[in-house]
Formats: structure tokens, C-alpha cells, sequence
């Protein structure tokens, strides 16, 4: 049962899944009983994973089949409309949804606008992050810091943003960029943000990126492209100035 509310804010929680029967059940069971809403925005999966999510108290949305992650996450802010604060977790438990104090409190604390849960701060068990992944990161962390002089370690998905907060950030993107065009939208619109160390561990099932080489080579296209599509817009503007 849960007991709404923390320090007198509505905190909601959207996961994205594609096929999580088998995980799903257990990212919500690790969720903290002050989360107001568990939103579960659903990929198309051909398994259980709405079913056990309902059967969980979960509220459940069935996005069209092809739908991206960022798609997915965009259709959970709009279910999640009128809470305070909004934490994205991934729905394979590959995060700890009980570390989730971690990430809302500073926002609570008015401390920052947005927190990002960073596996490299954490401790990342062996397995968890394949070597592409941990490039890709490095990669995207390096050009951002290059490019604007902002150090970020991590683009995980798990993180949470204050609701106002949220709009500002005017998310768009559809699928793999979601994470980094959130973290460069919060450069351009003077967010702040903070990074804390999380955990992380391999995730139950297959995942849909890193473990086929299309899905990698996808997802480094997007995270990549979408820094270097910002970054020239960045200097075409100081050109035309």
C-alpha cells in the first residue's frame, strides 16, 4: 500500500517497457511506498508486462507498436500531469528504484531542478555496462563538456526533474537521444542540476540496444548526432551574431 506524498509533494514515476514481463514486477515492488503514481508507458510488448504491472496497482498506458523510448517517455509526463516531481527508471532492473530517495530529495530540498543518477559516481557491477555503452557515454560526456564547458559523467536513465522544470526543458525527442537531449536542453535553459552516485546491475532479460549491434549503432547515431546537431546550431549562431 502506498502512502502518498513527500514533504507535502506529489512525486510520480514513468517507465518505459518493451517485453519486461519478467522484470517489471520487481522494479515496482523496490519503488518507495511515497511515490504517488507509477506510470508504466508500454512499447507494443507481445508479453505480460501491462498485466503484471496492473496486477501491481501500476497505471498502465499502450503506446503504438514502434514507438521509441522517448516517445514512450513523452506519453508518461502527460499521464503524470499534475504531480511535483517526475523520476524516470528503466523497467529491466538493471536500476535500484529504492536508491530513489536519492534523486528527489535535492529537488524537495530546492537544492536543484534536476538530478541525473550516475552509474559512474555508483557502483556499476561487472556485466552491467557493456563496453560500447561505456564508451558511448564517455564519448557524449567528453563532446558536451567540449562544446559547452558542462561536465556531466553519466546519460542514465534513471533521474528525476522538478515538473515546472520539466516544460522548460521542451522535450521532443522520439527514441535513443532522449536522455542527452534532456541534459543539453537543461544547458540552454539554465536548469540545475546534479549529479549523485547510483548503482546499477546487468539487466533481467535482453536488452533492445545494447544487445543487437543494429540497436547499438542506432542509439550512438542519435546520443551522437543530437550533441553535434546542437553544437552547430551553437556556431551557425555566433556566425550570423
Amino acid at each position: 500500500k502506498r502512502t502518498p506524498m513527500r514533504a507535502d509533494k506529489k512525486i510520480a514515476v514513468v517507465i518505459p517497457t518493451l517485453n519486461e514481463e519478467n522484470a517489471i514486477g520487481k522494479v515496482i515492488a523496490d519503488i518507495p511506498k511515497w511515490v504517488d503514481m507509477i506510470v508504466i508507458s508500454d512499447n507494443g510488448s507481445k508479453d505480460n508486462t501491462i498485466k503484471v504491472a496492473e496486477s501491481l496497482g501500476a497505471v498502465t498506458l499502450q503506446s503504438k507498436t514502434g514507438g521509441g523510448y522517448g516517445s514512450a517517455c513523452l506519453a508518461g509526463i502527460d499521464r503524470a500531469e499534475g504531480h511535483d516531481v517526475i523520476v524516470f527508471v528503466d523497467g529491466d532492473f538493471s536500476d535500484y528504484p529504492e536508491q530513489m530517495d536519492r534523486l528527489v530529495d535535492p529537488i524537495l530540498n530546492g537544492e536543484t531542478d534536476m538530478v541525473i543518477g550516475s552509474r559512474r559516481l555508483g557502483n556499476a557491477k561487472s556485466g552491467s555496462l557493456t563496453p560500447q555503452q561505456q564508451f558511448g557515454n564517455w564519448l557524449a560526456c567528453f563532446l558536451i563538456r567540449l562544446f559547452w564547458g558542462v561536465k556531466y559523467t553519466d546519460l542514465g536513465p534513471f533521474r528525476a526533474v522538478e515538473a515546472n522544470s520539466l516544460k522548460k526543458l521542451k522535450m521532443t525527442d522520439q527514441a535513443f537521444g532522449w536522455t542527452v537531449q534532456m541534459q543539453l536542453h537543461a544547458i540552454f535553459e539554465d536548469i540545475r542540476v546534479l549529479e549523485v552516485p547510483v548503482d546499477y546491475r546487468p539487466r533481467i532479460g535482453h536488452s533492445k540496444i545494447s544487445g543487437t549491434i543494429r540497436g547499438t549503432i542506432l542509439a550512438g547515431h542519435a546520443i551522437i548526432g543530437t550533441i553535434l546537431k546542437s553544437a552547430m546550431k551553437k556556431y551557425l549562431g555566433r556566425q550570423q551574431a
